[in-house]
């Protein structure tokens, strides 16, 4: 699980097991250390109906409906974002990316672009 930060949008980018493992344990996490102190970020599935999102104790909740991880898993859907609050948040698929990069994407959805031959 990836996660961006931008003025008030948190971005998250998911893997197939990302996606995997939040659908059968309702829950992923993942942290970033900063010496002695950590930050940490979750998604966590509810029965809500939109995304929304916490901060509390060091942690960044971020709550995602359990309907939207069944299209992730079950579709060609993207993601999903909730601009209705302060807080923009985007929950989406991690693509493989287009350029040569060093990071191991082995586990990355296959980018749809990928084989378009640019008409430039």
């Amino acid at each position: 699980m990836k996660i961006r930060i931008k003025s008030n949008s948190i971005r998250y980018r998911l893997t197939r097991s990302d996606v995997k493992q939040l659908a059968v344990t309702g829950h992923i996490n993942d942290k970033v250390t900063f010496g002695e102190q950590s930050l940490f970020y979750e998604i966590k599935l509810t029965d809500d109906s939109h995304l929304s999102s916490a901060f509390k104790n060091e942690t960044i909740t971020t709550f995602m409906p359990k309907s939207m991880i069944s299209e992730l898993i079950s579709t060609d859907r993207v993601g999903f974002e909730n601009n209705n609050e302060a807080l923009h948040l985007l929950v989406e698929k991690d693509f493989t990316c287009l350029d040569n990069v060093a990071e191991d994407q082995s586990d990355h959805y296959p980018n749809p672009l990928a084989g378009k031959v640019s008409q430039d």
